[in-house]
């Protein structure tokens, strides 16, 4: 890791070179900007809203704007003649208890590390403020700023904490009374179940409707798998219930229709010994029919001879 600042500690008549690293890091995720159409980075280019040319960067000043919107422009020689006397030292002001300077001020964190001429003095200075259970309270300037600073030492190495100035987190009493007042309004206690991630069902339902209205893209290259698949785990035991269901009632019904006939295939003893009716249709139905057809003609002659 290469050094960002280099300059020395400095208290009464004590020098102590030193180098500082960056002791915290972002790893949030980042993104470009990009055109919708081919993903390709947009490019940011400094234009005069006066005749609408490109600027140079070595054209570029700072400008302070008054009230009246007229500019103040000042140049690098302008800000070179600051007087910035910390510009490569770490100007200790004085030394503190730990737990005054409170946690509302810290701004950024760095690593302190002695130059090989200024270790012994580092190893002492950083032994003696850690003892005393203090932290030094000093000025140093960094990127152009001066800023207001803490040394402590965490885990054997003397960090560099830049705080905030008093007016950058100025609360007026009346303001941190009602900000009281504000929090005692709105204690109770806490039920996770009443939260909900809005977000995530907003963008499910988007999701959800754009499936419903067919708005969807298949990449070239992509092969729509076999088998459709519930997406979702409750459609998926859903329908695991549903097909359990119905293998258990063909089950119930193939039992039903075992159960109504004999083992050797004939009819139940309730039947047993009765003609089963011919078919209707049949030709042994239809052979009945004639047959009774037969005796009633029968009858009727003899009742007319008996006459």
């Amino acid at each position: 890791m290469r050094s960002i600042w280099a300059g020395a500690i400095s208290f009464g008549l004590v020098v102590i070179p030193v180098k500082l690293y960056a002791a915290t890091e972002q790893r949030d995720i980042t993104f470009r900007q990009v055109h919708r159409k081919d993903g390709a980075r947009i490019q940011f280019r400094r234009v005069c809203t006066l005749d609408g040319e490109e600027v140079p960067y070595s054209d570029v000043a700072k400008g302070y704007e008054l009230p009246t919107g007229d500019m103040v422009v000042l140049t690098d020689e302008d800000l070179a003649d600051l007087p910035l006397v910390t510009a490569h030292r770490i100007e200790v002001l004085h030394f503190a208890p730990s737990a005054q300077v409170e946690p509302i001020y810290a701004n950024k964190s760095y690593y302190l590390e002695p130059d090989s001429a200024g270790a012994r003095a580092y190893v002492l200075f950083r032994d003696a403020l850690e003892n005393s259970e203090k932290v030094a309270v000093a000025k140093v300037a960094l990127r152009q700023r001066e800023a207001l600073a803490a040394l402590r030492v965490r885990e054997g190495v003397i960090t560099l904490e830049t705080l905030l100035w008093p007016d950058d987190i100025e609360v007026r009493s009346q303001e941190l009374k009602m900000a009281a007042s504000l929090i005692d309004t709105m204690t109770e206690d806490f039920d996770p179940d009443q939260y909900h991630d809005t977000y995530r069902e907003a963008l499910e339902a988007v999701v959800q409707a754009k499936i419903e209205g067919n708005e969807i893209v298949r990449p070239a290259g992509v092969i729509a798998p076999p088998q459709s698949q519930p997406a979702d785990l409750t459609e998926i035991l859903r329908a695991s219930v549903a097909a359990l269901k119905s293998e258990r009632g063909q089950a119930d019904d193939t039992a039903k229709s075992a159960s109504s006939a004999e083992p050797d295939g004939r009819a139940k003893s309730g039947t047993r010994g009765k003609a089963s009716p011919a078919a209707k249709g049949s030709p042994a139905a239809k052979d009945a029919e004639d047959a009774k057809e037969g005796t009633a003609a029968k009858s009727a002659t003899r009742r007319k001879a008996s006459a």
